[in-house]
């Protein structure tokens, strides 16, 4: 990869419908502000002409800030945009097409739901893996039974590159989840519909950053 380590510890992923109002840009640059290392933008409601335009403003902001953007599924607005690396579930875009369209230039992440998603994943060249659900979760109802800390750890004896949990992750169980084996935490509503987003991404890295240091 022609990038340096990323830093996966926090790990927003965005959601329009739970922001209560506010613009995704307004989420992002608190949640920043607050710490959080990385940033999905995920939208599953507007077109495709609004997530690039949204993807472009929110890449300017991250770029300035040092901040990689992961786009959710859809490969063509990662390109659109210049992202950072796109996030593909396992009814997405397979791997392998993927990686010969964009090469080296951008980072690929993989949604794994079980052991053998995780392996597949790690053997096709994903940069990451984002193990999921770890706990059930209102924000994403189309997903299998939680994998749970034991699912985790058994992904993490066999995969050695940086898995980032995702699946019901807040600021009282993420030190858990780092114990367990991942690398960061995935959150949605746990920064996204918090009063304070700064706030609330504060104290998630202060709780990733105690339990990496353990």
């Amino acid at each position: 990869m022609t990038y340096g380590p990323i830093d996966y510890s926090v790990y927003l992923v965005t959601d329009r419908t739970l922001a209560k109002g506010r613009s995704t840009l307004e989420i992002v640059q608190a949640a920043i502000n607050g710490g959080v290392s990385i940033v999905q933008l995920r939208e599953k409601t507007c077109t495709t002409r609004e997530f690039i335009e949204e993807a472009l403003a929110i890449k300017y902001f991250l770029n300035q800030a040092g901040i990689p953007m992961i786009i959710n599924d859809r490969l063509d607005v990662a390109l659109a945009a210049k992202a950072d690396g796109v996030h593909l579930g396992q009814s997405d875009m397979p791997l392998d097409l993927a990686r010969d369209l964009v090469k080296d230039s951008m980072i690929i992440g993989i949604s794994a739901e079980s052991l053998t998603d995780a392996i597949t994943a790690e053997k096709g060249g994903a940069d990451y893996i984002g193990v999921s659900p770890i706990y059930a979760t209102p924000t994403k109802t189309d997903t299998v039974p939680p994998l749970g800390l034991d699912g985790l750890q058994q992904i993490r004896r066999h995969v050695k590159i940086p898995l980032v949990g995702i699946g019901g992750l807040n600021h009282a169980n993420a030190a858990e989840v780092i114990a367990s084996g991942a690398d960061g935490v995935a959150v949605v509503s746990a920064i996204v519909t918090a009063a304070n987003p700064r706030e609330a991404a504060r104290q998630l890295r202060q709780t990733v950053k105690d339990a990496q240091t353990k």
